[in-house]
Formats: structure tokens, sequence, C-alpha cells
């Protein structure tokens, strides 16, 4: 008769606590035996399973918005959101997923309106002390790599990131000769750079100078062709931003940018495009210093012959009105000419 009736489910409440219980025992019985701790750890897999469903769904029903947000605001009170990331590099691969996807929505609930996740960011920043550099450990780079992005959609986190060390430390992560490491590095530092927008465009007003020498020459100049396309791209979106635009106009008007992006050119094909859609920004410039004047007409038969024959695979009006322009700019360009006719 035992095997007829299913227990009960246990409530947002109880789940929490348990896993709570289970993290604790893990993170300060480190000498348990082994078969003790692997019960443990089994445990705890369960309970993250469970804690998934509640979050998630089970495919056939939904989830229940009352118990996403009790879990949601017992997971923050009690600081479970913590423990659970410290013990990720001690779970296996099956409860890691599961526990990075908890993670992930527990950021997105809300509790009567409030965005809970980001009122315990505020008070716990020093969890990007731990996400960060995890980018140094190849067992836990990627999932450490997934939580940091769904963190940086907070913006208090997004500026606690770009005014401490850290953002100096991601700039050597996009070069990790790892390529799987190094590619979710490049997604984060594109998240960091680009959500949100009032925050990233003050960040490059008051450190433009370090900012851009640093990523002139640790990324576009880098000997990484990965490493230069996805620079190029991602200089290309930050430059485009309305939000950005006095820090366009300044890094348009310095001829050392230029020429960097001229020698991109030589790059493969794949690439010419993203560095084109910058190299029009310096071309467009309506007050284009004289030195960059001057470069433009000694390079300008290079440059029309290389542009000439510049096209992509795929018809595009957009790109070709834009070449078009660029022609007619540098052809009709004169020496003493302060601006772009």
């Amino acid at each position: 008769m035992k095997g007829l009736f299913k227990p009960k489910p246990r409530t947002p409440a109880e789940l929490v606590l348990q896993a709570r219980d289970l993290l604790k025992f893990l993170d300060q019985n480190t000498e348990t035996r082994q078969r003790k701790r692997e019960e443990k750890m089994s445990e705890l897999s369960k309970v993250i399973l469970e804690i998934r469903v509640v979050l998630f769904g089970n495919g056939k029903a939904e989830p229940n918005p009352d118990a996403c947000a009790h879990l949601a605001q017992d997971f923050f009170k009690h600081d479970t959101f913590r423990l659970l990331i410290l013990s990720l590099p001690k779970l296996d691969l099956g409860a890691r997923q599961n526990a990075t996807h908890v993670i992930a929505n527990l950021q997105r609930q809300r509790v009567s309106g409030r965005l809970i996740a980001s009122e315990y960011l505020e008070n716990n920043l020093d969890l990007m002390d731990i996400l960060l550099p995890g980018y140094e450990d190849g067992e836990i780079a990627v999932t450490y790599g997934a939580i940091l992005r769904e963190c940086l959609r907070h913006q208090i986190v997004a500026r606690y990131v770009l005014e401490t060390e850290h953002l100096k430390k991601v700039l050597t992560y996009v070069q990790i000769p790892n390529f799987d490491i190094a590619s979710d590095a490049q997604a984060t530092f594109k998240e960091l750079m680009t959500r949100h927008k009032s925050t990233v465009a003050e960040f490059l007003s008051v450190n433009y100078d370090w900012f851009f020498q640093e990523y002139n020459s640790q990324l576009l100049e880098s000997p990484s062709y990965i490493t230069r396309r996805h620079a190029v791209k991602l200089l290309g979106n930050m430059l485009l931003d309305r939000s950005n635009s006095a820090v366009m106009v300044r890094y348009v008007s310095s001829l050392d940018n230029m020429r960097i992006l001229m020698n991109l050119f030589r790059d493969p094909k794949t690439m010419q495009l993203e560095t084109f859609h910058v190299f029009k920004l310096f071309v467009a410039n309506q007050n284009k210093p004289p030195e960059i004047i001057s470069v433009l007409v000694t390079n300008r038969s290079k440059l029309l012959r290389f542009l000439g024959d510049f096209s992509i695979d795929k018809g595009d009006e957009q790109f070709e009105a834009d070449k078009a322009q660029v022609i007619k700019e540098i052809a009709t360009l004169e020496i003493n000419d302060r601006s772009c006719t």
C-alpha cells in the first residue's frame, strides 16, 4: 500500500530550507567520509531539480507565480543564493546545469513588483569577486560566465564591474587561448559594454584615455584574429550607439585610431565588413582633423581601389549606400579641407 501514495510535494520554503542545510553541510564538513558526502550530494541534486521544476514548470503545467515568488524571497532572504554559487564547482555536470538555470531564473523573479535579486546583489557585490576570476578555472569558467551575464542585467552590478579592476581582467579573459572560454568572456564583455547605456556612456566619458588605449593595443591589435574580429564588432556597436555619440566623435577624430582600422582591412573578408562599419565613421566625420584628411588623400587611390572591389556575398542595400557615400567623400577630399563636403 505504501507505494500507492506519492509523497506530498514540498513547499518552496521547505525546498529552500533543505537546500540551504545540504549546502552548509557540504561546505562545512569537508572531512566527512566519502560515502556520506556522496549521499548528501545526491540529495542536493534532487532538491535543485525540484527547485528548477517549481521555477520552470514540469512540462505539463506552467510554474505557479506565487510559488516562484515565495521561493525567490526565501532564497535571497537566507543567503542560499550565495551558498549555491559557492557550491557550483563541487556539483556534477547535471546538477551544475540545473543550478545555473535556477540562479538565472531567480534573478528575474519579482516579489510585489520588486526585482529582489537587484536589491540582494547591491548588498552582495563581492559575489562578482568570486564569479569573475572563475574565467581562470577551465572547469567552472563557462558556468560562472553564464551567471555573470545574468548578474550584469542589474545596473548596480555592471557599474561595480566597470568601476573596479575587474574590467581590466575581463580584457585579458577575452584573450584566453581556450576558444570556448574566450568566446564566453567575449559574450560577457559585450553584455557589460552594451546593456546599460547611460552607465557605459558615463564610464567611457570619464575613462576614455586608458580604456581605449588598452582596447586598441590588447584587442584591436591582438595577434589573434578571433580577438580582433570580436573587438572591432563590439567597437562598432559601442560607437554607433546614440548614448555614446560624444565618445564616438572623440574616437574618430584620432589619426592613430584610424590607422589601426585601416590596418584591419588586411584581415580576411569576414572581418572587413565589421571594420568598414567603423571606418566609415572616420570618413563621415564632418570635422576631420587635418592629419586625418592628409592620410585619406595620400592613400586615396588604394582606398578607392579597395572599396571599389569590396563586396559582400548577400545583397545589402544599406551597405552599398554606405560604401558609395564613403567612396564619394574620399574622392572629393582636398588637403586644405577642414571637413567633408
